[in-house]
């Protein structure tokens, strides 16, 4: 992104600034700076509090794709307290003292599987003097993975890709993920069991339940092999056949599922004060979420003599047709002066779908973006859609940024195309669409941006 502009900014410039600060109030060395500070030997993590001098161990261990900033920065607010760890990232950081595992997003891989093995048995190690920080993000359902015993990386590879290509929404392709690893679903904790255990919570999800953030490797939502089976069967055709019988072997045990079997207490949620009868001496604080980029881009364009309008947090759906709803509401936005009187920013954020049935290149804020071209044709209005961790789909693009004159013409017929094949990433790139970042090290879903300059009116005049 570029963020250098003369004092009366360009739409395109005003929507990458709010991107710009969105994304950066997201970013794990903010967020901890936020909600985390030590005074002497107590830890304060969003008003609540730990004696440090009370355990003999600290120890930091999780996964995602903030995973290796947040190590870095508690590597700073513990200082000598802190004893070792290990954290699994997409994003490299450097550290003293917790080791960062390299891994792989959006499948899992081999060395997300031994660096979460390593994980679970440091957590194993754990007893009930022991601190676990356990900072959690966005793309941890990757990263921090371990198939359950009996069932292949292969397999749990072939399940994930199908599940991500057929359109299901995160929180049924994470119901299956619980159900068929060792780290989901509480594993974490239940392995670090009975250390006390703080999970940090980077929210990727809509409405930020952390059952689903990175599958939950610190939150028990007891998994059922029913519901999991049931999602399989409606989106893929084929399921491989040992995770079949993974299935109908927990589906078939009378027994409660082992995570629920050691449960003794209640793992606090202290976003919503609620308990899940989990694995006891849990707590997880939600440090970051959608709302923490919406709000910041607000702000930014408040301070650049905007209106703001949030749209909604929680926007998902297939990513084209949001994105042609996005520019309508900016079209209508210019016309009438409805829902928000330009000169305007409106914004929304959360997880938008594309329902893959080829060998295409792009990602959902591409598609988004090019979606909302088809309302855009002779406006000045500006749409842009970014994921937060910086990698939009399997490409290197964060997403995309798109006004009236991106689809010329003679380019319509190729525009569709590209959409019917889900080809986004090359139309764009040759037009110089695409929003690059680079892994920004945090992820809090889709920040989307629509700009309106002022209403046709003024449009035409100038």
């Amino acid at each position: 992104m570029t963020h250098d502009h003369p004092d009366s900014p360009t739409p395109e410039q005003v929507a990458l600034d709010c991107l710009h600060a969105g994304i950066d109030a997201a970013h794990p060395r903010h967020v901890v700076r936020r909600k985390l500070s030590r005074d002497g030997s107590v830890l304060t993590v969003d008003g609540e509090s730990f004696d440090l001098d009370s355990f003999s161990t600290v120890l930091v261990l999780g996964g995602g794709n903030a995973a290796g900033e947040m190590a870095t920065s508690l590597e700073t607010t513990l200082g000598d307290y802190l004893s070792g760890g290990t954290v699994v990232t997409d994003t490299p950081a450097e550290t003293e003292t917790i080791e960062v595992r390299p891994g792989d997003h959006p499948l899992p891989s081999e060395r997300n599987r031994d660096a979460t093995e390593d994980i679970l048995s440091a957590a194993e190690g754990a007893d009930d003097e022991t601190l676990v920080i356990a900072p959690i993000s966005g793309g941890g359902s990757a990263l921090l993975s371990a198939p359950a015993e009996g069932i292949s990386l292969d397999s749990f590879r072939t399940v994930t890709d199908g599940l991500l290509r057929s359109g299901a929404d995160i929180h049924d392709i994470n119901t299956v993920r619980r159900a068929l690893s060792s780290v989901k679903d509480g594993g974490l904790a239940e392995a670090a069991a009975p250390a006390r255990v703080v999970g940090l919570v980077v929210s990727d999800v809509i409405g930020d339940d952390p059952a689903v953030v990175a599958s939950g490797p610190t939150y028990s939502s007891r998994a059922s092999a029913e519901d999991a089976s049931a999602i399989l069967n409606e989106f893929l055709d084929d399921v491989p056949a040992d995770i079949e019988t993974a299935l109908e072997t927990l589906e078939s045990a009378a027994a409660p599922s082992e995570s629920a079997a050691v449960a003794g207490g209640d793992a606090v949620d202290s976003e919503n004060g609620t308990s899940d009868s989990g694995v006891e001496n849990v707590t997880n604080f939600v440090l970051a979420d959608n709302w923490t980029a919406i709000d910041a881009a607000a702000e930014r364009a408040r301070e650049m003599a905007y209106s703001t309008l949030v749209l909604s947090s929680r926007i998902g759906g297939e990513a084209a047709e949001v994105g042609r709803t996005h520019a309508a509401i900016g079209v209508e936005s210019a016309a009438t002066g409805n829902p928000v009187e330009p000169p305007a920013v409106i914004l929304s954020g959360g997880e938008t779908t594309v329902t893959v049935d080829g060998d295409g290149v792009g990602g959902p804020n591409q598609e988004f973006a090019l979606g909302a071209t088809r309302e855009l044709q002779g406006s000045e209005i500006v749409v842009a859609g970014v994921d937060t961790d910086g990698l939009d789909g399997s490409t290197d693009a964060a997403g995309a940024l798109v006004d009236g004159e991106t689809v010329q013409p003679e380019d319509r017929a190729a525009a569709r195309a590209a959409l019917r094949d889900h080809d986004t990433y090359p139309f764009l790139d040759e037009r110089d669409a695409l929003i690059e970042t680079g892994e920004t090290g945090t992820n809090v879903n889709d920040l989307r941006v629509v700009v309106v300059g002022g209403t046709d009116e003024e449009n035409s005049s100038k």
